[in-house]
């Protein structure tokens, strides 16, 4: 019965987006004035979405974005309901993917967003306006302002991210002054059995030490993981990625044997006791409440404020 309801309801939305094809480049108004719907120039071009959006579904990476600039989410990718980060904010929300069609229309969203690669865009187009963005293609903090822009809350996230930078190099310059201007700083992830080290744009806290702190990689990591992202190593070629300071992104299952041999246990970082841990749960994500979370964290682990 749900297939048959899913199918009904894809094909009269269908029907009423073609009958609705000649609305205003501007977006339409209801009776009093008001904006129902604006024009957003997504990647892929325009597209009408709802002025204030009530019910979104996000299926990828933004969650963050979407409830820090206040705006309700009735759906999200498994990712962002494990995060730790959103524990609070996601605990009445569903799990849905970008194969979970029922589900999704049952939770009749006003808007849908995803990544590039999301499947089944066409059908999801059909349930509610569905935008997607293809990852690193904008540098974070105008990935926030772009998904403001959606929102109809440009205002909002610019004055975020205008008050975020400030902040952000000022800890920075404290961070350098403490630590000393060449000091390096890796950031890794072990990830099942798999060590990774990351460049200055792959979340993790990269963008942070990297880009708005301004903090040094060693030249082996700028070397392998500055165009890429991020490099897979072994345990073995750990040291040659080490730098002066040591972030380290570890999964609860991961396997974190590497860590008990003598290599990892003699290098500086880790006698100077320059390790700092996070959740690589909640680390993935390169947000503003992931962000703000991270920023609280390298203070208090760099400057112990």
């Amino acid at each position: 019965m749900k297939k048959l309801f899913v199918i009904f309801f894809i094909l009269a939305t269908a029907f009423v987006s073609a009958c609705g094809n000649g609305a205003a480049v501007d977006g339409s108004s209801d009776a009093g004035g008001k904006a129902e719907t604006i024009i957003y120039e997504s990647e892929n071009g325009p597209i009408e979405v709802p002025a204030n959006p009530q019910r979104v579904v996000l299926l990828s990476g933004y969650t963050g974005n979407v409830i820090h600039l206040g705006v309700n989410v009735v759906g999200v990718d498994v990712w962002s309901k494990m995060n730790p980060t959103f524990a609070e904010e996601l605990k009445d929300v569903e799990e849905v993917s970008d194969e979970n069609l029922e589900k999704i229309v049952e939770l009749e969203p006003d808007l849908i967003i995803g990544l590039s690669n999301i499947k089944n865009i066409d059908k999801l187009s059909q349930i509610a306006p569905t935008v997607t963005y293809t990852w690193g293609k904008v540098d974070y903090l105008t990935q926030h302002l772009e998904i403001g822009k959606l929102l109809n809350k440009e205002k909002e996230a610019k004055a975020w991210v205008e008050d975020f930078k400030k902040r952000a190099e000022a800890v920075g310059e404290e961070i350098r002054a403490k630590i000393g201007e060449n000091a390096t700083v890796s950031v890794f992830e072990i990830y099942d059995k798999q060590l990774y080290v990351f460049g200055d744009n792959w979340a993790r806290g990269t963008e942070l030490l990297y880009q708005a702190m301004k903090l040094k990689m060693p030249e082996k990591v700028k070397e392998m993981a500055l165009g890429p992202g991020y490099y897979a190593i072994s345990a073995e070629v750990f040291p040659e990625y080490a730098g002066d300071y040591i972030v380290l992104s570890k999964h609860a299952n991961a396997d974190s044997s590497f860590q008990q041999t003598e290599t990892y246990k003699n290098l500086p970082a880790v006698k100077n006791n320059r390790v700092f841990e996070l959740d690589g749960n909640g680390a993935s994500f390169s947000d503003p409440v992931t962000l703000e979370k991270q920023l609280q964290f390298f203070k208090e682990s760099f400057l112990g404020k």
